[in-house]
């Protein structure tokens, strides 16, 4: 059978990664060794957790003493799971790197019960410990770590509990996520019946920016019913992590899946509801948006599968390096440091940008904190949206970079700040694209273009975020078939997404999709999306009126990101995330993108629906 790849993009090859200066290899004796002392300093780490916190002068010390061993351990593990799920996520049939996983996992293990052992110590010695908080500079920098630690201890069982949560995951939750994994980055459809040709599914998904409507309408069709040939085992896959979710979670008292979310985001639930209802207010905005597309596409309304279609049939392909060329150039414009950053990264073959059998779908950016570097995982595949994402990677790696000489638990920043980081990255190329268009065709792509990313991060996510809600309360109560599934997914694309597409022609495989929702301790992996756009559009608003030196202030935000709740780290940028009208000054600016369009559409002589 023939399959078909990305392969080379015009102006060179698309580069796979070179993971070498993190380890050559797993048989490299740097690996192994590391390997090795993974569990002895977890020992060392639990030996120390043996003896009570003093409750006098020296629980300062002994206090540092622990927080040393338990970062050591941490990065040691992260170092270590990254570098394994690089390669397994590069090409999820290798069989070694299951068994390398696997042996880190079990090293790792007794780290979690550690943690729970160590909070347990903390709030032992409470009053001690808040009172050398208060009064020993040598605690100062874990202040906030610390005050964080206490407040996690009152969701945790028991550690013989959590030791047996943990080990359970391995064969349960874990094991589920990375069948979905397996299953999506292998899963294919016929494509050509005459040749045998078949496509993966992530080829397919590509094909949504194709400008001839019927290859779009023919991949989406193509990839339904492949997701469709693999509904049983994904369905299965999805009510065993939601099913482990929910039973670990009532266990360690948490009131629901999202209340532990919002404490995983460091958001209020004042802040997560201001969110939730800008969202929801923009709505109207955006069905407004898709119906001038599907004008300007001379359709009566836009299906699911036009939703990424370009809207000029002339819209440039870019190569690889015409794309990293022009990040580089406009990260430079704001911040030299940081396009002298992104030159680092793509020369040092930081990304791996070739689509093939076996990798993964999406794109990410992972850190190795021993090596002090970050590595970018995509499939580009030469539009304007690829140029985004790999920005978007970059705009997390150079968050990385900006606090990597922080200690582990002074630059452990939640999902909702890291999308900022990565969001922020992304304005910065459109805003540099944008004042480059001198024409209006190229306007219209370019505005369109940021509309349509926008609609994915506030109405997608949104229909994410109802469906996600939904399977929670249904799986609370019985397992879901995969039609149950699909009816759940549609019902909250139409709810979301409203009459801004043809309610028939909508995605009910969705849920198969997206990898975020087989996480089962990272749950509702969507809403984070939604805060960093509008609160990039705020920092980039502010960038425009402080000129040059904002990059510095932005730099020093980013450095707080692991050392305060999100609505401190954002004050110091001049935001109250609890105040419903920030979040509306971010529609706003969206807004005036979208009658920018309206106009220009119209002059192009278009009739609007």
């Amino acid at each position: 059978m023939k399959r078909t790849f990305t392969g080379s993009n015009g102006a060179g090859a698309l580069p796979k990664w070179n993971l070498s200066s993190v380890y050559s290899s797993f048989d490299s004796p740097e690996y192994r060794r590391d390997l090795q002392q993974l569990p002895e300093k977890i020992a060392a780490f639990l030996h120390l957790l043996e003896t009570p916190l003093p409750a006098d002068s020296g629980i300062a010390a002994a206090l540092l003493a622990l927080i040393r061993f338990y970062e050591e351990a941490g990065d040691l593990r992260e170092n270590l799971a990254a570098y394994a799920e690089a390669i397994y996520t590069a090409d999820t049939r290798d069989s070694r790197t299951m068994v390398e996983i696997n042996a880190i996992e079990a090293a790792a293990l007794p780290l979690r019960k550690a943690g729970v052992i160590f909070r347990n110590r903390l709030v032992e010695t409470k009053e001690p410990v808040l009172k050398a908080l208060d009064t020993d500079a040598a605690l100062t920098p874990y202040g906030f770590f610390i005050r964080e630690s206490l407040e996690k201890a009152a969701y945790q069982m028991s550690p013989e509990l959590e030791d047996l949560a943990n080990d359970l995951s391995r064969s349960g939750g874990t094991a589920w996520g990375r069948l979905q994994e397996a299953i999506s980055s292998t899963v294919t459809a016929v494509w050509d019946s005459s040749s045998g040709e078949r496509k993966t599914v992530i080829a397919l998904r590509d094909l949504a920016h194709n400008p001839d409507r019927s290859v779009r309408e023919r991949a989406y069709r193509a990839e339904l019913e492949a997701w469709r040939s693999m509904e049983i085992p994904l369905a299965a896959s999805l009510n065993g992590v939601k099913g482990t979710t929910l039973t670990v979670d009532k266990r360690r008292g948490w009131k629901s899946p999202l209340q532990k979310s919002a404490f995983q985001s460091r958001l209020s639930e004042k802040a997560l509801e201001a969110l939730i209802a800008a969202m929801e207010n923009s709505l109207p905005l955006f069905r407004r948006y898709l119906k001038v597309k599907a004008s300007l596409l001379g359709i009566k309304a836009c299906a699911f599968y036009d939703l990424f279609a370009p809207v000029e049939s002339d819209s440039k392909k870019w190569t690889w390096t015409e794309a990293t060329e022009f990040i580089i150039e406009q990260f430079t414009t704001f911040d030299p440091d940081m396009g002298a950053f992104a030159h680092r990264a793509v020369s040092r073959s930081w990304i791996d940008a070739l689509g093939r059998e076996g990798k993964i779908g999406g794109a990410y950016c992972t850190d190795f904190p021993l090596a002090g570097e970050s590595r970018i995982l995509c499939n580009f595949e030469g539009s304007f949206d690829s140029v985004f994402t790999v920005a978007h990677e970059l705009g997390h790696a150079w968050h990385h970079e900006l606090i990597k000489d922080l200690s582990r638990f002074r630059s452990a920043y939640p999902m909702t700040l890291a999308e900022t980081a990565s969001i922020f990255a992304e304005t910065i190329i459109f805003e540099g694209a944008l004042g480059a268009a001198t024409k209006e065709d190229e306007r219209i792509a370019l505005i369109e273009g940021n509309l349509k990313d926008c609609c994915q991060v506030i109405v997608d996510i949104l229909s994410r975020f109802y469906f996600e809600t939904a399977l929670f309360e249904r799986r609370d109560k019985a397992e879901l078939s995969a039609e149950e599934l699909c009816a759940l997914m549609i019902g909250a694309q139409k709810k979301a997404y409203g009459d801004g597409l043809d309610p028939d022609l909508l995605h009910p495989y969705m849920w198969a999709v997206k990898s975020h929702y087989y996480s089962p301790g990272l749950a509702f992996y969507n809403y984070p999306y939604a805060f960093g756009q509008l609160f990039s559009l705020g920092l980039f608003a502010r960038a425009r009126q402080e000129g040059p030196g904002f990059a510095q202030a932005y730099r020093t935000m980013l450095r707080l990101t692991g050392q305060a709740p999100a609505a401190d780290v954002t004050k110091s940028a001049g935001f109250d995330i609890e105040d419903g009208a920030f979040w509306q000054d971010g529609i706003a600016l969206i807004a005036g993108r979208v009658e920018e369009f309206e106009k220009l559409v119209t002059r192009k002589g278009v009739i609007l629906c």
